[in-house]
């Protein structure tokens, strides 16, 4: 059935966002959206221990010089690990800055998902391979990327469906409209999920709409529109599970919002205490996506003190082995720099290079000139 003759209803997200687990780890019953099973819990709160070590162990990156900066997903954990558990592996991840966890998630390695913030000149890793678009600095322009090549998808017959990852402030650009309108006018294998932390960085979502929800947007579109509790890991596994299916048969673009919060400033270069209060930081922690997936495996039974030390000696693992590769000194090849632009180097590139190939050895020499001038 076309989208345009769904009930207006079925088009409208909830009044309140989908919660399979109460923050005290309580199940909540849900008549539309199924629990997951307890494995497949038990396998997301590992990717939750594990991504909260990777955040606390790259802002320690960043105190140490090893990291030019690192946009936090600290208390975002839930929407990372279960964009990255949804998706088949034919699926491709658009993330943006703040998405390293869900870059990981798709099998990117820790290290190499952290080149492009150390201030390398290209992402880490292999699009191609691990079906990861570079992550997106500027806001929503992966979102059109996300679209044209799940459009392209469509065409060629692929069973491919993309997850687009944006944050509350994308929503504002003109880039979102235009590729939720592409998107629902051609039908494209596309989910846009939408992580709304509360902040575009010091601006609050008060300030950037004044829909409902920004989950409510999707209707003006022609596509629905679903609100999760982006800190209840099991919700945002069903609902975006149901989205990614509902693509995957050809249903259409779906637009999910995760009510979430970012615990942490923006980035090392914000001072967010300029512009919020610490109780509202502090009310958040009884959210903790973490402590609340692990009360519920804990009560179920699924969960016991060994197996916790196994998931906190492999976090641990995963930290120890991003430590260390961060912490090598890397020599830079300038000629990087041209190697990668097209596939053959035009005659400009060979003049550029030859140019700074040239700087590099008259400045060395200049160096080795004043080096032995001041031993003579």
């Amino acid at each position: 059935m076309d989208d345009e003759l769904l009930p207006r209803d079925t088009l409208l997200p909830r009044a309140e966002p989908v919660r399979l687990i109460d923050q005290d780890g309580t199940r909540v019953e849900d008549e539309r959206y199924a629990l997951p099973e307890v494995d497949r819990l038990r396998d997301a709160y590992r990717s939750l221990v594990e991504a909260r070590r990777i955040n606390d162990q790259a802002s320690a990156l960043v105190r140490q010089g090893r990291l030019a900066v690192y946009p936090s997903s600290h208390g975002q954990e839930a929407c990372q690990v279960a964009a990255s558990l949804v998706l088949g592996e034919r699926d491709w991840l658009f993330p943006t800055y703040r998405d390293s966890v869900a870059v990981i998630g798709r099998g990117v390695r820790p290290a190499d998902a952290m080149v492009l913030l150390a201030g390398d000149w290209h992402s880490g890793y292999d699009p191609g391979e691990h079906r990861v678009a570079p992550q997106a600095t500027p806001l929503a322009t992966q979102l059109l990327h996300a679209v044209g090549f799940a459009h392209a998808a469509k065409h060629r017959g692929d069973d491919t469906v993309v997850l687009a990852l944006c944050g509350d402030g994308a929503t504002s650009e003109g880039d979102f409209h235009e590729a939720m309108n592409f998107a629902a006018v051609f039908r494209v294998p596309v989910v846009f999920f939408v992580q709304n932390n509360e902040f575009a960085i010091s601006v609050p979502l008060s300030r950037q709409s004044a829909a409902p929800s920004l989950a409510h947007k999707a209707i003006g579109y022609g596509m629905p529109g679903q609100r999760v509790d982006g800190n209840d890991v099991a919700a945002v596994l069903a609902v975006l599970g149901e989205a990614v299916d509902r693509a995957r048969a050809g249903g259409g673009p779906s637009l999910v919002e995760a009510h979430t919060y970012r615990m942490q400033a923006h980035t090392n270069a914000d001072d967010d205490t300029r512009y919020r209060e610490r109780e509202e930081v502090r009310a958040w922690i009884d959210r903790d996506p973490l402590t609340r997936m692990r009360a519920y495996l804990v009560a179920q039974g699924a969960l016991d003190e060994s197996a916790e030390e196994q998931i906190a000696a492999s976090a641990e693992q995963i930290a120890a082995a991003l430590r260390t590769a961060l912490n090598a000194d890397v020599e830079p090849n300038p000629e990087d720099l041209f190697r990668f632009v097209t596939a053959k180097r035009s005659p400009q590139l060979d003049e550029q290079w030859a140019l700074l190939r040239d700087e590099i050895a008259r400045s060395a020499a200049s160096d080795i000139a004043t080096t032995s001038g001041g031993t003579r």
